[in-house]
């Protein structure tokens, strides 16, 4: 549901690269500063002046708020429901204000809140709403910038606080976007996994790994290391969990946590960094190693030890170690019920998830492969900085070449959305790791990621494609979206979805405060 809606935006981008003709044209009151889409095909836009919501279909002007020159970090959305937060300065004061995505309403306004949403994490059904901030945090793209991450609990309905934590120690933090000659820039916390609600409990993870109580604030656990290895980004895998355990990466290892008591039930080491991670059944899929972006230019980089691990979920048993991949190791995909999919500097790998033995070895020929996808015909997709081709049992059965194209605006849709639209369009299918691990049974409430939310998911610009291919399986709106604003009372978007169930909170009501400059 997601990708169609963004494809909407994005094919006005893909048609005029390859048509010369905009699908449309939008005249906006200054510069354009950023833009993000969102799961409801609505753009928005900041300029100098002003902040824009545009229909992604037709580029109309649906609501437009005069906030003067803002930061692209100043507007997040908040998953699965149809609000924005935007930060502003309102006379002397800085306030955080929920907005309603579909009119420009503000729905409530909190002055507690200082500094930029750097990521948040919700759970609508307890109404809670945990936002991440650092203060201030803009410098130079290459400069080392540090701060300390200041995590507030909300009432997602009203706003109000409910908590308060500062994290003990400074972290660093990532560009929003690499170049040169940029002058100043927001920094953001993008190199860490995002925060997570899950059995009232909320779980950090900036300085190792950290759970609080989601209602009172007080802390549960703690385990500190070191996030990040040698000035990368995110070289620990995002946690994954079943209905038992909650699984996280760090220092080498993975533990198994009991979700009820918190308490680590077993450890697997030594494997290295564990970038990636998917379950099915009972058994646990690691990827070691791979192409991490370089936080100081935003350069891609390759780290090792490279390889594919399988663990039982039972007893944490490493049942099998596939070493045998070289520099530039991919995102892993499922290409079949029991076939892992991998690709590395030269070749393409099979590999038997039953047991780590090799299925199939063969040269790609695709210069510095940064990705491998699987499509609706189950063919892997792998893709380079100016290739990207499909195999079949260890036939080629496609290859198109692109421009490689520049870091900056155009590099967005030069990421995973472009090339999936691209073979879209031209092949009649996705190109996603998502479908790929459906089709083979990933259990994809283990990888959930729709109720939480950084800049991964929008600023495609700073983040090397494997790291975003290994991250779009999660990135799935649920069935379920949560309306504080309009959205039930707006047939035009809700049309464009089939499916989707749209929940009214008790107690929300019409609670529109204020509007929009225009419409």
């Amino acid at each position: 549901m997601k990708a169609a809606l963004f494809l909407s935006c994005i094919f006005c981008l893909f048609a005029h690269t390859a048509d010369s003709q905009p699908v449309w044209r939008s005249n906006l009151d200054s510069k354009v500063r950023f833009y993000q889409t969102t799961d409801f095909g609505v753009m928005i836009a900041g300029t100098e002046r002003s902040l824009y919501a545009l229909d992604g279909q037709t580029g109309q002007t649906i609501w437009r708020i005069g906030t003067g020159s803002i930061n692209e970090t100043a507007v997040t959305p908040v998953p699965d429901t149809d609000l924005i937060l935007i930060t502003r300065d309102v006379g002397s004061k800085s306030v955080l204000q929920a907005v309603d995505l579909l009119s420009g309403g503000r729905i409530w306004q909190s002055d507690k809140v200082k500094g930029d949403v750097m990521q948040l994490a919700v759970d609508p059904t307890n109404d809670l709403l945990a936002v991440v901030l650092v203060k201030g945090p803009r410098g130079k793209a290459g400069d080392e910038l540090r701060g300390k991450p200041i995590v507030h609990m909300l009432e997602l309905s009203s706003g109000n606080e409910m908590w308060k934590r500062e994290m003990d120690g400074d972290v660093e933090m990532m560009p929003a976007r690499f170049g040169e000659n940029l002058g100043e820039v927001a920094f953001t916390l993008d190199n860490y996994r995002a925060p997570m609600l899950l059995d009232g409990r909320l779980f950090l993870f900036y300085e190792g790994s950290t759970s609080f109580d989601a209602r009172t604030g007080k802390e549960k656990e703690r385990e500190k290391f070191r996030i990040n290895e040698s000035g990368l980004a995110l070289t620990e895998a995002d946690p994954v969990f079943d209905d038992t355990r909650i699984y996280l990466s760090g220092k080498g290892r993975i533990r198994g946590v009991n979700r009820r008591t918190g308490e680590v039930e077993w450890k697997a080491d030594d494997l290295g960094n564990a970038a990636e991670m998917a379950m099915i059944g009972t058994t646990l899929f690691v990827r070691t190693g791979g192409q991490f972006t370089r936080l100081k230019d935003g350069e891609t980089e390759s780290k090792g030890p490279f390889g594919v691990s399988a663990i039982d979920t039972q007893n944490g048993k490493v049942l099998w170690r596939y070493k045998g991949a070289d520099k530039g190791l991919t995102n892993f995909v499922f290409t079949g019920p029991n076939i892992i999919s991998i690709a590395d500097r030269d070749d393409l790998i099979s590999i038997d998830a039953r047991n780590g033995k090799v299925l199939a070895k063969f040269e790609h020929k695709i210069e510095k492969a940064q990705f491998v996808l699987a499509n609706e015909s189950g063919e892997a997709v792998v893709g380079g900085r100016d290739t990207i081709a499909a195999f079949r049992d260890k036939r080629e059965t496609w290859r198109v070449r692109h421009k490689a194209p520049d870091r900056g605006a155009f590099r967005i849709v030069a990421g995973i959305a472009l090339r999936a639209t691209a073979l879209y369009f031209r092949y009649g299918g996705f190109a996603t790791s998502a479908i790929g691990a459906a089709r083979s049974g990933l259990n994809l409430m283990s990888a959930v990621n729709s109720l939480r939310w950084s800049g991964l998911r929008s600023r495609f610009g700073s983040m090397d494609l494997a790291t975003l291919a290994g991250n779009s399986a999660k990135n799935y709106i649920g069935g379920r979206i949560y309306s504080y604003g309009s959205l039930a009372r707006t047939p035009n978007i809700l049309n464009r979805v089939a499916g989707l169930q749209v929940i009214t909170p008790s107690g929300v009501g019409r609670r529109v405060i204020g509007g929009a400059v225009d419409r």
